[in-house]
Order: C-alpha cells, then sequence, then structure tokens
C-alpha cells in the first residue's frame, strides 16, 4: 500500500484486499482467518461509518474500491494509562540516575516549581497532538492531585477534553499515594473535584498497615458518587507487595459494581506460584482490568546502582490472567519524563514492544485485543476499540501485510481514517516547548 491513499469526496467508498485481526473485528459471520487471526476482508465506508465488512473474493477492484494490497489495518487506538500531566518534562528534569526513587524526586520537585496552568496545558496539547497523529481515539490520563495540583490540573484538562472532543475521547483519574487518603477532608474534597470533572478515582497503593481501610475509604466513596477506579498497584520486584490481591478482597467486600482498572502489579511475578494462584483467581471473581506498561517497567524496574544488568523485565503475569478471563490490556504510561525518558504515545510502539517482551506471539491469539477493545471495555467505551457494521469508520492502516512486517518497522507512513475521511498524521515538532524547558 503506498504511504497515502485518495478518498473519494463522497465519503463512499470500499477499502478491499485489506487484513483485520478477529480480535478486532464484532458482529461478522464468515471471515476465514489466518494462523495469526487475520482475515482478508472488504469494508465499505459511507456517511463515517462502517456499513459492511465482508470476506474478500478473489475478484478485481471495482471502481468503488480502494485496493489495499494486502495490508493490515486496526481500529483507532485506545491508551487507557498514560500521564500527559507530567510528559515531556525530561528537557528541563530528568531522571539524575533513572531509579524510581530519582524520578519521584524530580517530578515532585518540578512539578512545585513549575506546573502552573499554562505550563501543564501546552504540555498535554504536545501530548495529545502526537497520539492523535499516530492513531488514537481515546485515552485516559492520570492527574497528580496533590496539593495545590489538584486545583490547577484539574480545570485544565476539562478545558483540554473539550477542546479534543471529537478526535480524543479523554478521560481522568486523580493519582496520590493512598496514605494521603488519611486526612479524610481533603480526599473528600477531592473526589468531589473528580466528580465534578466527570473523572475517575484513583491512587497509588502501598503495603501501608492501614491499607484496607484507606481503600474501603475509596470504594464507598466511590460508591457514593458513582466514579469509576484505577489503582496503580505494585510497582516494585519487593514479593511483600500485594495490594492487587488487596483491592480485589475490597472489590469482592463492597461487591463494586463499578469498573476497576490496576496498572503496574509488576511485584506478581516474583511471587511464588500458590500467592500468585489465589491471587489471580481472585482477581477473575472481582472483574479487575489489568493494564502493563512494558515500555516503563522495563525502564524503572530492576535498575541497578552498581551498574549491573537487570535480571528481570519488571512486566506482570498478563499471559495467567488472560487464561483465567481477566480483561488485559497493555498501554503507553508515561512519555519523556523522569519515569521514563523516551516514548511518544504511540500505541503501535506500545504494542510491538509488548510482543517481544511478554511473548504476544506463537501464538499470536487474542493479543491485538490489549490495544484496542480491551482498553476500551475497561474505559468503559462501547464506540472504541473494535471494527464493527454500524460502528464509526476509524481506522489505522499500516504498510505491513502480516504481523512481522507490521512490528519490523516503526510504520510512521501510517494512513489514518477517523470517521471516514482522512486525518493528518503529522507529528509536533519538539520544538514548540523549547521556552518551557530551560532549566
Amino acid at each position: 500500500m503506498s504511504a497515502t491513499i485518495t478518498l473519494p469526496t463522497s465519503g463512499v467508498y470500499s477499502l478491499a484486499n485489506l487484513r483485520l485481526h478477529r480480535s478486532h473485528v464484532s458482529g461478522v459471520e464468515g471471515l476465514v482467518f489466518d494462523a495469526d487471526g487475520f482475515a482478508l476482508t472488504r469494508i465499505d465506508v459511507a456517511g463515517g461509518n462502517i456499513i459492511a465488512i465482508g470476506g474478500y473474493t478473489a475478484q478485481p477492484v471495482d471502481d468503488a474500491g480502494i485496493d489495499c494490497r494486502g495490508a493490515i489495518a486496526f481500529p483507532a487506538f485506545v491508551d487507557c494509562h498514560t500521564h500527559i500531566d507530567k510528559g515531556h518534562i525530561w528537557g528541563r528534569k530528568p531522571n539524575p540516575d533513572g531509579s524510581f526513587p530519582g524520578a519521584l524526586t524530580a517530578v515532585g520537585e518540578d512539578r512545585a516549581a513549575r506546573w502552573t496552568a499554562e505550563d501543564v496545558e501546552r504540555r498535554m496539547e504536545f501530548s495529545l497532538s502526537c497520539a492523535y497523529a499516530h492513531g488514537t481515539k481515546a485515552l485516559r490520563t492520570h492527574l497528580d492531585s496533590l496539593p495545590p495540583q489538584e486545583d490547577i490540573s484539574w480545570p485544565v484538562f476539562e478545558t483540554v477534553r473539550e477542546r479534543w472532543k471529537g478526535r480524543i475521547e479523554l478521560q481522568a483519574a486523580c493519582l496520590f499515594g493512598i496514605d494521603t487518603a488519611r486526612d479524610e477532608a481533603w480526599f473528600n474534597r477531592l473526589a468531589d473535584i473528580v466528580a465534578r470533572h466527570r473523572g475517575v478515582l484513583g491512587a497509588v497503593t502501598y503495603m501501608v498497615p492501614d491499607l484496607d481501610a484507606l481503600l474501603d475509604r475509596m470504594f464507598r466513596k466511590a460508591i457514593d458518587l458513582g466514579l469509576d477506579l484505577d489503582f496503580h498497584a505494585d510497582e516494585t520486584d519487593d514479593v511483600e507487595a500485594i495490594s492487587l490481591d488487596r483491592i480485589a478482597d475490597a472489590a469482592l467486600r463492597h461487591g463494586f459494581e463499578g469498573r476497576i482498572l490496576v496498572g503496574h502489579c509488576c511485584s506478581l511475578a516474583r511471587q511464588p506460584d500458590d500467592t500468585i494462584k489465589a491471587t489471580l483467581d481472585k482477581v477473575a471473581r472481582a472483574g479487575l482490568s489489568v493494564v502493563s506498561l512494558p515500555m516503563c517497567n522495563m525502564y524503572l524496574q530492576d535498575r541497578r546502582a552498581d551498574a549491573t544488568t537487570p535480571r528481570w523485565r519488571g512486566v506482570t503475569l498478563l499471559h495467567e490472567m488472560a487464561a483465567r478471563g481477566i480483561n488485559v490490556c497493555v498501554s503507553s504510561d508515561n512519555t519523556r519524563d523522569p519515569f521514563y525518558a523516551y516514548g511518544d504515545l504511540d500505541v503501535l510502539e506500545v504494542y510491538r514492544e509488548a510482543t517481544r517482551i511478554l511473548h504476544f506471539d506463537h501464538p499470536v491469539g487474542e493479543w491485538p485485543a490489549t490495544i484496542a477493545n480491551n482498553p476500551a471495555r475497561a474505559m468503559g467505551m462501547a464506540d472504541a476499540g473494535s471494527l464493527t457494521p454500524g460502528g464509526k469508520a476509524d481506522l489505522v492502516l499500516f504498510r505491513g501485510r502480516s504481523l512481522t512486517e507490521l512490528l519490523s518497522r516503526p510504520e510512521s507512513r501510517r494512513t489514518l481514517i477517523r470517521d471516514g475521511k482522512l486525518i493528518d498524521a503529522t507529528v509536533p515538532d519538539y520544538q514548540v516547548l523549547d521556552d518551557l524547558m530551560e532549566r
């Protein structure tokens, strides 16, 4: 397929000779999938919607059809765990040693000194422009919400969300250390801010002595306000870090009916097999979704002060989770900040690296769903993450015709279709943030 295609101005056309993965297609019968789960198909589009998806027959493409020459297409991406409020501060506040404590200190110092409404808004805009140019349709960001930042970042997010409406559907979850919720008056005020901005109640969990009581406080508040929950859990190699298990306990204890997304869960991979089994069985019963952040966790976890090679990958047990029917995702996490010096909110990059780090291959199975319908389900979005007749024609068309072709190159010349129309795939220049980068 060429770098770009031309679509008719009428908005009525067909994409012929196109490969779709079975995990990305719903409401369609009769497709024939190969060993990797791809079927050669034809998508008919009218008025910005998919009106039909059908099996491809070896016939010449008619006048209304655009020959995609066997290339793969994904639904527009869903990125369910990001931090666009702290993105792109590396230039002015790098991590001194690449460690997790170094990241915490650097971000805390930068936030206290620099995170004005203008600074946060401009960096959010830059991040979203990157995500949009790479093909993202929906994104959840965490917002650092320690005082006084909750009064700065949440109004900014509301403004940015409205500005991006129709391009990227945005969600936000508050972020603070769960021990801070001991201050009940402050926590209640924050929860009201989150509810007012139609957000998600979130926190970083630690193995503090009163963890269960603090989780109960969060669950009760989420139930009272009708909020979903989102936790950072066990981002460490410490086998004693078992807050994923405690979160599942709390969900079952409260009979929680909302959505719960838990990120990281790194320490689970270090725990004894019987502990792992008991925890995952409980997570499955509680209906939690889990997102792994493979690039950021590879960067931070097991980084050694003595300059020796890391011994483990830092990712959680997605294969074991998926085998139990747990909804699993992968996502971008941090971009160009002290927690991760790299990244560009390119979900294809996340999937490519996840395939290598987490072995999303041999067989490919349903793993492509981890960047599409799985995160859409975790975020409660019925109109994203899949390709279905009657749904929006929101696609990312690649040049690769097989998984190995797709994941062997950056695919920087991908073609983006939103509402049935081509959109600009130009990423913003880093220079637009230069005036914010003075140290």
